[in-house]
This record gives C-alpha cells, structure tokens and sequence, in this order.
C-alpha cells in the first residue's frame, strides 16, 4: 500500500475515532448527550412563568424545590410528538406516587411557543391531569432568554404551515444545582423510570 494512501486512511480512522468518542458513538449528538452524561453542563439562568401566572428565575425554582427536575420541551397546540411525552408523562407521574419517588424527583413542561399563555398553560395541564406537586408547566417569556435556554437542552424548533412547529425531542435530567446530566430519548419509558430510579434523594425537606 502507497505510504500516501496509508497516511489519507490512519487520519481518517482517528478523525472518526475523535468525532465518535473512541468509536462508542456514531453521531454528534450521541457524543454531546455522552459528553453531558459524564460532566453535567450547567443550563442558563432564565425568567420561567408557571401555569398559575407566578414567575421565578429557573435556578431559584430548581433550588427552592429541592428535587431532580426532569423537564421536555412542548407547545400546547401540538398533536404529534408533544402527546407522546404527554403520555409517557401520565404514566411516569403515576409511577413517581406509587413508588413513593415524587419526593425526588418532578416533571416540568417548559412551552417554547410565544402563544402559550400562563391560562393556555393551565389548560393543557387539566388535560393532561398533571398533580401540580408534581408536574408543572411553563414558558420562557422573553425571547432571546428562551432561544438560550432552547440552544443549552440541544432543541431545535422551526415554523411550520398553520402555525405549528417541527421540533426534536427528549427527558432531560436537571439537578437542584441547575446542572443538565442526562438526556434520554422520548419513546423510552424503561430508560426514562432507569434515571428516575438512580436520581439522588433530596439533601432537605421541602
């Protein structure tokens, strides 16, 4: 083999081997969700507004509460991949209380659609049946603040016609120091109830 052919291939494996973690990934988002497993990155500071109209900066609100956080993105006009997670939300919600895990662990909804008011909010918290002890909804009113924090979680949300939106989707796990540590996908309850399980206890009373 030409010395110049071999040299194209052993840069070609090692640019393969960096991008994929020494080859335990395929793709860059695999990598960034491994890279975030092994040393949690902190999430913006930003302005939420609940359902029930009350605002609060996201670090005091993880802080305050005391608990792991697990948070997915949403808009309350979507009828594909948001009623998935919905779903999957129900049946999580039921489990955290039947397990006596709602003391560790919460559910919270964050809306990237400018449209979503608190009262809308509110409403598709009542048709989800959410126990607000356990899971709340939210929005990031101010737009650069929730382009950073959309930019931080790695969602991408583009229009789409009749005023919907194509977005991505996955649990996030956020610790009460505002660290993102874990991303799983959507559509993988097992793997979802695995990080609940093994999320830390909370260090006080809330």
């Amino acid at each position: 083999m030409p010395a110049a052919l071999l040299l194209v291939l052993m840069l070609g494996v090692t640019a393969i081997y960096q991008i994929t973690d020494g080859f335990r990934v395929v793709t860059s988002e695999q990598s960034r969700r491994l890279s975030i497993a092994g040393r949690p990155r902190p999430i913006p500071d930003v302005t939420i507004q609940f359902e029930s109209g009350a605002s609060e900066s996201l670090a005091q609100a993880l802080r305050s509460d005391g608990r792991a956080t697990i948070v997915n993105f949403i808009y309350t006009h979507c009828n594909a991949v948001c009623s998935v997670m919905g779903t999957e939300f129900q049946q999580l919600q039921k489990t955290l209380h039947a397990n006596g895990l709602s003391q560790r662990v919460r559910l919270l909804s964050i809306s990237f659609d400018a449209r979503d008011t608190p009262g809308q909010l509110a409403r598709y918290a009542r048709s989800m049946h959410a126990q607000p002890e356990t899971w709340q909804f939210a929005r990031v009113p101010d737009a650069r603040q929730r382009q950073a924090l959309l930019l931080a979680f790695g969602i991408t949300v583009v229009p789409a016609p009749l005023g919907e939106f194509e977005h991505n989707a996955a649990y996030h796990m956020v610790t009460r120091d505002g660290l993102l540590s874990q991303i799983i996908d959507y559509g993988q309850p097992d793997a979802l109830l695995a990080l609940v399980a093994q999320s830390p206890g909370m260090d006080r009373k809330r």
